[in-house]
């Protein structure tokens, strides 16, 4: 195996950049879907079940982090968690894999938050109407949160076929069997 390609998305970007373009995705986000929401359904907005939003918006971080795990279930092994201190006081919570994985798998795990919370959000925001406006902000700060992993996703979408992905200290490398020619 030889490395492909070396991706490191926080120092090819910078934590600044990745956090405005995250903010400005979620600002879009918000706008967009609450729009779109506000002008199909008619249903005055109600503010009960605060206490349920607050809650909500503390675990999206965290059932984000446990649907990256949920493809990788099988490789249990070889993944460590880390909790660390983010932004001086937040919890961040890490997921390393010690071992290659295959592509299919690793985008499997960087998109599987993506598709079953945000799905998840859009079909609670369509079943309870009058709440719109929480299901609102909840797509946008889980949007913003998977911004990095779209990032990768793009990286890894021009990866060979059957590469698999390596996690190290300078970032994810892609490995691709080595040729004899």
């Amino acid at each position: 195996m030889h490395c492909w390609k070396t991706i490191n998305v926080k120092k090819e970007y910078g934590f600044h950049r990745l956090f405005t373009f995250a903010t400005l995705a979620g600002m879009g986000v918000f706008t967009v879907f609450y729009i779109l929401l506000n002008s199909l359904y008619t249903s005055p907005l109600s503010d009960g079940y605060f206490i349920a939003f607050v809650l909500a918006i503390l675990s999206v971080y965290p059932l984000h982090k446990m649907f990256h795990f949920l493809p990788l279930i099988g490789s249990r092994k070889c993944l460590q968690f880390i909790l660390k201190k983010k932004l001086f006081m937040l919890p961040g919570i890490s997921l390393h894999i010690k071992e290659p994985v295959p592509k299919t798998r690793f985008l499997l795990a960087l998109l599987s938050p993506v598709v079953i919370l945000n799905g998840l959000i859009i079909i609670m925001s369509v079943l309870y109407p009058s709440y719109i406006h929480y299901f609102a902000i909840l797509l946008a700060y889980h949007c913003s949160l998977c911004l990095t992993d779209l990032v990768y996703v793009r990286h890894l979408h021009r990866a060979p076929k059957h590469a698999l992905i390596e996690e190290t200290e300078t970032g994810f490398e892609i490995l691709v069997p080595q040729t004899i020619g």
